[in-house]
């Protein structure tokens, strides 16, 4: 038979307290006597008491569990875009050392939005943080009708006006194309991000407004295979293209293996900058020219932006960090 489990009863009886004073303690409250704190805290480490969650929750309205609600497929989460490792790495990073628990939550379609709903809805989690979202998605909204705090990934589209943290995508694109033409590129494309995305379009209209003649746009999903099909295109309907602009690593990876396969020298025949400065531009071949946002950083402050909002604090929106064209020989 197992030890019993030690109670709010025993550590009390144990420090000589009452069990009011005992739960104040083990829930943070700071009322009790500094004194009186730490002899029930000492009768906590001798017993190995662990406060009941549940109960816990009910005393102070607070799960200690955030979500990360990511509005992708699972094949695309786990695929080989560094991307998504690198936000959930920094969100995680920043709950763990608030002693908060990471709920991780895939969903890509309304039904998986419905229940996400129904989670949050339920008191699951003290908050939510939106990455990757797609188009006007209703879901930001809903969250907040709910009085649910919402951080996004991104500035959600439409009419909302919750709090977000990004990168400066369009000013990042802005800067590559800008150094592509003052490097002697005379017809710059791009392979430009969805459509339905704030980075696709942010990165788009950056490149817009550095392109010195008509704009030469494919589009791309971000990934590697879609950079390569976007790149042939380009190819058959714009042969004398010696420059492009792709709006992620993965999409100028991709453009580099179709150059190859062409016959094309990079960055001889055609310069190829890139956009994330993940693991695949390092490794790429050549290596590649990209602008560099903190992939790591963006989760980090996801993360605090949500931790100030469930204290009921006022935080910065948006938040935009800094991007940094970095040179390989790509370009």
């Amino acid at each position: 038979m197992g030890r019993e489990r030690p109670t709010l009863e025993m550590v009390a009886s144990h420090a000589g307290v009452s069990r009011a004073t005992v739960s104040r303690v083990v829930n943070g409250s700071e009322s009790v006597a500094p004194h009186l704190r730490e002899v029930v805290m000492r009768s906590v480490d001798a017993l190995g008491y662990v406060p009941n969650q549940a109960a816990r929750s009910l005393v102070t309205q607070r799960t200690d569990a955030i979500a990360l609600v990511v509005s992708e497929p699972q094949s695309r989460i786990f695929s080989d875009d560094p991307y998504f490792a690198g936000i959930i790495h920094g969100v995680s990073l920043e709950l763990e050392a608030a002693g908060k628990q990471l709920v991780l939550i895939m969903s890509a379609s309304g039904e998986s939005h419905a229940r996400v709903e129904r989670y949050a809805a339920g008191g699951h989690v003290d908050g939510v943080m939106l990455f990757s979202i797609h188009g006007e998605d209703p879901l930001p909204a809903k969250l907040e009708r709910m009085g649910i705090p919402v951080v996004c990934n991104g500035r959600p589209l439409g009419s909302s006006t919750l709090p977000y943290v990004d990168a400066t995508n369009e000013l990042g694109a802005e800067n590559a194309v800008r150094y592509l033409f003052d490097h002697g590129r005379r017809k710059v494309a791009t392979i430009a991000g969805p459509p339905d995305m704030v980075a696709g379009i942010d990165r788009l209209s950056g490149y817009l407004t550095a392109v010195t003649h008509e704009p030469v746009i494919a589009y791309g999903d971000f990934t590697r295979s879609s950079g390569a099909r976007a790149m042939r295109s380009l190819l058959e309907t714009h042969p004398d293209v010696d420059a492009v602009f792709a709006a992620s690593d993965l999409m100028a990876d991709g453009a580099l293996r179709t150059l190859r396969q062409a016959g094309r020298r990079v960055p001889d025949d055609v310069a190829v900058i890139g956009f994330d400065d993940n693991t695949v531009a390092a490794f790429a071949d050549p290596p590649l020219t990209t602008v560099r946002q903190p992939i790591q950083e963006i989760g980090r402050n996801l993360a605090r932006q949500l931790l100030r909002l469930a204290r009921g604090e006022l935080v910065e929106s948006p938040l935009m960090l800094p991007t940094e064209l970095i040179i390989r020989e790509s370009a």
